[in-house]
């Protein structure tokens, strides 16, 4: 094999090589990471005052909403362990008891975890609405008889 060919191959080599990189690590970064409460929890004393994604169930009779200072309490679970959530701002129309959340913020020393963000968790299938695929004409008769 001759010089160029040489060059022309490590070439090759070295931009595939960039290109995969530049891949794995684009998705490295879009992938999100949380842990549940009792991950949280088994990590001791490096657990408090450290920004991470929390992901668990929001446990039912457990949610108080104050609109008039949009202030959010509510306990979140896994299997193992439950712990208290405290979120500023108004919930995500989908919030409700019993759906999986992840909120992004950190576990004060009080054993309150203060949420900066909080991501409603829901499945990818979308269901139209009922009357969906109904021609205009109809859909409109109908919203005239409500």
């Amino acid at each position: 094999m001759t010089a160029r060919r040489w060059a022309a191959t490590g070439a090759i080599a070295l931009l595939l090589a960039g290109f995969g990189y530049l891949l794995l690590a684009g998705i490295g970064d879009s992938l999100v990471y949380f842990v549940t409460p009792s991950e949280l929890h088994a990590r001791g004393e490096k657990a408090f005052d450290t920004p991470v994604r929390l992901g668990g169930q929001v446990v039912e009779g457990s949610v108080d909403w104050n609109a008039e200072v949009l202030d959010l309490r509510f306990r979140l679970r896994d299997d193992e362990r439950e712990l208290e959530v405290h979120s500023r701002g108004a919930p995500p129309a989908m919030f409700r008891p019993g759906i999986d959340v992840v909120v992004e913020g950190r576990l004060g020393r009080d054993g309150i975890f203060r949420s900066t963000n909080l991501m409603v968790r829901h499945s990818n299938e979308y269901q139209a609405a009922p009357h969906a695929d109904e021609p205009p004409e109809r859909l409109q008769e109908r919203l005239i008889r409500y």
